[in-house]
């Protein structure tokens, strides 16, 4: 249905009760309130009669957020948007202000025009003329008032218009800041999934530093039980080689004391001798020996003082300590370590 075809249909009653029944709702039946809402199917709901049909209770709803049209019962599938996110039938909300114009106008001709049903039977009436119902609207002040308000009352130097035409135009007004809202509601839950995106980027990212992290530590654990072996290797060789001198030197004594000792021995037997000329055939060569054997033994080689000492391989590890607990995150730990190993050097 388009304009021309609508205004062609005004020109008698029977064309009118027919446009009427076009532009009736199928769920509230009463004519379509804007916006009104284009179905998949091409079928027409008012918006606050798509919403009621998308409620939970509502039989013709039966999963998620798909319902079926109450016409042709066609499965219509809503995105997040839910109603807001059907299109409006601007045509069919021209066409509707057509036929109101025509009903206020009188342009029918005659008395059988089916007037617009009132979504409620109860109309709100003026609280400073209580006959009279609310029919005009203050411009001025921003409010409905009634008519005797402008021709007697607080408004009537003010300026008026039809309560209808403030209607349907603060209506499409709520219903464009609501499309305006969805958008943005819209880009508030783009933006709520790039957060919930970048939380879970932000786990991921500190898990692999946390693992390299560890990774550095373990490499760091490795090299130092390295040089840690490298130099227990270092006290255990020269442990080996102090004690094998020891060891070669007291042999040394051993031997010496022994042919000592056994010298000793010859010498008692030879004192113990009666016979003076067996004595005197022996001693000029044991005395001889004796001596020898005597004088060389306080000159035996002896270790150096302190050879048994290890304190030089005592570890001083108190700057490579205070180095370690600065460590950090940052170009900065290279030059440290540079400027440590330089003064180590030196």
């Amino acid at each position: 249905m388009d304009i021309q075809r609508a205004s062609s249909l005004l020109g008698s009653p029977g064309s009118m009760e027919t446009l009427e029944k076009q532009l009736s709702c199928p769920i509230c039946l009463d004519m379509f309130t804007k916006p009104v809402v284009i179905l998949p199917c091409q079928h027409n709901l008012c918006r606050g009669c798509a919403s009621d049909l998308y409620d939970s209770r509502n039989p013709y709803r039966f999963s998620g957020g798909v319902f079926r049209c109450p016409t042709c019962r066609f499965e219509v599938v809503l995105d997040r948007h839910g109603v807001h996110g059907l299109q409006r039938n601007l045509l069919v909300e021209n066409i509707i202000d057509i036929y109101k114009q025509q009903q206020e106008g009188g342009s029918g001709g005659s008395t059988t025009e089916t007037p617009i049903k009132p979504k409620s039977s109860k109309e709100p009436m003026c609280q400073e003329h209580e006959d009279e119902k609310i029919n005009i609207y203050c411009v001025t002040h921003q409010i409905p008032t009634c008519s005797m308000c402008k021709v007697f009352g607080q408004h009537k130097d003010c300026e008026v218009s039809p309560l209808a035409s403030v209607y349907q135009a603060q209506k499409g007004e709520l219903s464009n800041a609501i499309d305006a809202l969805v958008a943005v509601n819209g880009r508030l839950q783009a933006l709520l999934n790039q957060m919930e995106e970048a939380c879970t980027a932000v786990q991921d990212n500190a898990q692999g530093a946390k693992q390299r992290l560890g990774e550095c530590f373990d490499s760091l654990y490795a090299a130092l039980e390295e040089r840690k072996n490298v130099l227990l290797e270092r006290i255990s060789k020269e442990q080996d080689e102090k004690i094998a001198a020891l060891r070669s030197l007291a042999r040394r004594y051993g031997d010496r004391l022994q042919a000592a000792t056994e010298l000793t021995d010859t010498a008692v037997q030879a004192l113990e001798q009666s016979g003076a000329a067996d004595f005197l055939l022996a001693s000029k060569n044991l005395i001889a020996q004796t001596k020898d054997v005597a004088k060389s033994s306080l000159a035996e080689e002896r270790p150096e003082p302190g050879f048994e000492k290890m304190d030089h391989f005592t570890l001083d590890t108190e700057q490579v300590e205070t180095l370690l607990s600065k460590m950090d995150f940052g170009g900065d730990d290279d030059e440290e370590f540079e400027d440590a190993e330089d003064e180590e050097e030196e």
